[in-house]
């Protein structure tokens, strides 16, 4: 697989996730939308490291870790928003590490959030 096919393939896997985390907000599964939320954008990020530095990205999931190795340079509320984000992230999917998503994502958090994940989706997608 060529490093085009490689970036655009993360893109596109992206932009699904993107696109379901929109529906679980609208369907009111506001864990699964910020979920989802966070997955798009590492995604869209492991697609920049691929374009940026021509080889595969590292298996984590830190929003700030992969900007640093995407090359980009954060602000402190970018920085903040990332660490934020990164915690929707589920590592275990037992309904005691869920719970704690599940109570924290109402529906204005959830919707103020992925206002956000969309304005930085969009970001990303502009340093390719």
């Amino acid at each position: 697989m060529t490093q085009l096919e490689a970036t655009l393939r993360w893109k596109k896997s992206a932009l699904e996730d993107l696109r379901v985390a929109e529906d679980m907000l609208k369907l009111h599964h506001f864990d699964w939308a910020l979920y989802l939320g966070h997955l798009a954008l590492e995604k869209f990020l492991k697609g920049l490291i691929t374009h940026v530095t021509n080889d595969a990205p590292p298996y984590i999931h830190d929003l700030k870790k992969l900007s640093e190795v995407a090359k980009l340079t954060l602000t402190s509320s970018q920085n903040e928003d990332f660490q934020e984000i990164t915690t929707f992230h589920i590592k275990a999917r037992y309904d005691n590490v869920k719970n704690v998503l599940y109570k924290k994502a109402t529906k204005e958090y959830a919707e103020a959030y992925m206002k956000k994940i969309k304005e930085y989706a969009l970001w990303i997608q502009r340093q390719y």
